[in-house]
């Protein structure tokens, strides 16, 4: 049974993710368009196996629906499909991806009419769908796909969300790492003819991805940790398989957590762009500091499950200045209700720019203002038997784990115990891959450590 995820439908090449399924999948996404009157669709691919080749499969199979289609010229990242959706007069849009899934992996990506992961409606729509044996489905051969050009308005677009007169005037270098994903070459792109020295790593076609998953997670980025270093960079810029992500290296090469960008990020909109007007929404999975700077500015802040399509179901119905979420996605609604691993890095540039300090004192002055904090985060392989005993965790919460007395418990997406000074641990299994992940965070880090320890006890 095809079934989507927080984002989108992935499986292992081969096995679920096949041709037959995939003419399933976007035969059931098209005739919900054509229920609903909508015309329109964009495709985009990234450089995992044979995307390009899955990408014209949909495109044939919309075509044969009647549906006006447009097919990417160039491999793309997943915001420039959002991209193409909200401002190139697109009705939807699909991405082939499996994101920072490990090589195996290929998936389906659906955009929303609004520019933004589809809402759990359209999903569910798509989901009731899917029936029918694949030879069923008609299969237009076509002599030439019918193209758009994402990446000239999308980058164009870019420069001109950012203060470009900032970065005309000083210079950083900055070592870029697209982890063979495709957002190699934009940030290069984005900063023609400024000061900007970008270095290129891991920026070409490769989709073993150099034999691990393009996660941008420490245990990925020693190389751009280690390039950082031997460059005397500025700091070091990673994105995922499909740039939707962001991880940053500081000009030690150290690892900067995910926590520590949203939080760099939101205070660069409220303090730096004026971006007051709206709520801020994090997953449950998110730093306590940001409820402590939305409490001290007076922002309201709203908590959702993991997932950015979660985020999107807020500002939908609500003024959101910024959204953001634990695994490196960030979004910024003005520009596009959609994580942008390109626009993340360029407002953390510009923030540096600004402030003329470097990336470790901007977190000095962060911690020195809203306090500490430690974040961790593990990921294991689980059967069904660990998922059940998760389940039944779930349903009957501790009161207590180990020496620490759980003050509130929140089960919007797994099992989430807060801690009376404000640290806080989550367990959720993922809702793509085989695994449960255990997340901590605490002032001090000995406590963010001995919540993973705990956790991991109780399987």
């Amino acid at each position: 049974m095809i079934r989507f995820g927080t984002d989108g439908w992935r499986a292992v090449i081969g096995e679920d993710f096949t041709y037959a399924n995939l003419r399933r999948v976007a035969r059931a996404h098209g005739e919900l368009l054509k229920e609903k009157g909508l015309k329109r669709v964009v495709i985009g691919y990234d450089w995992r196996f044979s995307s390009e080749n899955f990408a014209k499969e949909a495109y044939r199979v919309f075509k044969s629906l009647g549906l006006e289609v447009a097919l990417s010229d160039r491999a793309v990242t997943t915001p420039q499909v959002s991209f193409g959706v909200k401002y190139l007069d697109f009705d939807n849009g699909v991405m082939i991806t499996a994101s920072h899934n490990p090589p195996l992996y290929n998936g389906y990506k659906i955009k929303d009419s609004f520019g933004g992961s589809a809402t759990a409606q359209l999903v569910k729509g798509v989901e009731e769908r899917i029936s029918g044996e694949p030879e069923d489905i008609p299969q237009t051969e076509l002599s030439e796909e019918e193209t758009v050009n994402l990446t000239e308005p999308y980058v164009d677009r870019l420069r001109r969300e950012i203060n470009l007169s900032l970065f005309k005037e000083e210079g950083l270098r900055i070592v870029h790492d697209a982890m063979h994903g495709t957002s190699a070459g934009l940030l290069s792109k984005v900063l023609e003819n400024t000061k900007q020295e970008v270095l290129q790593i891991r920026s070409y076609r490769d989709a073993l991805f150099g034999g691990s998953a393009p996660e941008p997670v420490e245990r990925n980025l020693r190389l751009l940790m280690d390039k950082v270093r031997a460059c005397e960079a500025h700091i070091g810029v990673a994105n995922d398989g499909d740039g939707d992500r962001l991880a940053l290296v500081d000009e030690r090469g150290r690892f900067v957590n995910t926590q520590l960008i949203y939080v760099l990020l939101l205070l660069h909109l409220i303090k730096n762009r004026d971006l007051r007007d709206g709520k801020v929404v994090k997953t449950v999975s998110t730093s306590f500091l940001v409820d402590r700077i939305c409490q001290r500015e007076g922002i309201p802040l709203e908590e959702v499950p993991v997932g950015f399509k979660n985020i999107n179901e807020v500002l939908l119905r609500e003024k959101v200045i910024f959204g953001g979420e634990e695994s490196g996605g960030y979004g910024f609604p003005h520009f596009l209700p959609e994580r942008d691993g390109l626009l993340s890095a360029l407002m953390i540039l510009e923030y540096m720019l600004l402030s003329g300090k470097r990336l470790s004192q901007l977190i000095e002055w962060v911690f020195d203002t809203y306090g500490s904090a430690h974040y961790r985060r593990e990921d294991f392989r689980v059967d069904e038997r660990k998922k059940l005993l998760l389940k039944e965790m779930i349903e009957s919460p501790p009161d207590r784990l180990g020496e620490f007395t759980v003050d509130k418990v929140i089960t919007k997406d797994g099992l989430k115990l807060v801690f009376g000074d404000d640290s806080w641990l989550l367990i959720r299994a993922s809702g793509t891959e085989p695994l449960i992940r255990i997340y901590a965070e605490a002032p001090q880090e000995v406590k963010s450590l001995r919540l993973i320890e705990l956790a991991k006890g109780l399987f």
